[in-house]
């Protein structure tokens, strides 16, 4: 799914963003009571749970391009 769009449901609606990021998970179950308490605390956690779930696809198809790239060469 494209990042933006992403992020913006991660905005409208906190805990589908969460859930199309990482499925049933304890970040939903931390997403879902965030929202309850009031849509701001949701929000913030929705974008910064997708950020960092993001963050770390983007280290793993870096490592693993480095891993082939070594693989090659040796």
């Amino acid at each position: 799914m494209n990042k933006l769009l992403r992020y913006a449901i991660a905005i409208a609606l906190p805990p589908v963003g969460v859930f199309l990021t990482y499925g049933i998970s304890t970040a939903l179950f931390i997403n879902v009571p965030l929202t309850i308490l009031g849509w701001l605390p949701g929000s913030i956690h929705a974008v910064w749970a997708i950020a960092k779930h993001n963050e770390k696809a983007e280290n793993e198809k870096q490592m693993l391009k480095q891993q082939n790239t070594t693989e090659v060469n040796a």
